[in-house]
């Protein structure tokens, strides 16, 4: 599916539409240039899915952990300054990954070949007046079906 967003104000729109596919996948993926607003669309979601906590990019502890009101546990990840796939196996990740628990994860392109083949997958590119679009395809175990 794609989303035109005008102002920061549309994302919370295309949040609430994309969490069904987040809570049944579990696994979200986050691209796009730096600063384009990967950080800013996940603080919306996590918002949306009931987390209190502040939001941060966790580009220098590569992984953040959040709890919803209901008790839910979300993990953020940036993997924006990781170099080597060994990193990844330092922090845990295939252990976040089995947890059972939503992981949102921004520069997912070093853990590709260790993401499981269903996801919900987000990239999201600025074009003209500071606009975004926002694409967001979820991909199943057997078929591959855009949202």
């Amino acid at each position: 599916m794609n989303y035109t967003i005008n102002t920061i104000k549309d994302l919370p729109i295309v949040a609430k539409e994309l969490l069904p596919s987040i809570q049944k996948c579990r696994i979200a993926t986050f691209s796009g240039s730096m600063g384009v607003g990967k950080t800013t669309f996940i603080k919306v979601i996590c918002k949306e899915l009931g987390v209190e906590d502040i939001v941060n990019s966790p580009s220098f502890s590569i992984v953040n952990e959040y709890v919803t009101k209901t008790g839910q546990t979300i993990y953020h990840f940036d993997f924006y300054r990781l170099k080597k796939i060994e990193e990844l196996f330092d922090i845990g990740f295939e252990e976040y990954l089995d947890s059972g628990n939503i992981c949102l994860i921004e520069w997912p392109e070093i853990a590709e070949d260790y993401l499981p083949l269903e996801k919900l997958t987000v990239r999201i590119s600025e074009i003209e007046d500071g606009k975004r679009v926002i694409v967001a395809f979820e991909i199943l175990k057997n078929d591959k079906n855009k949202i």
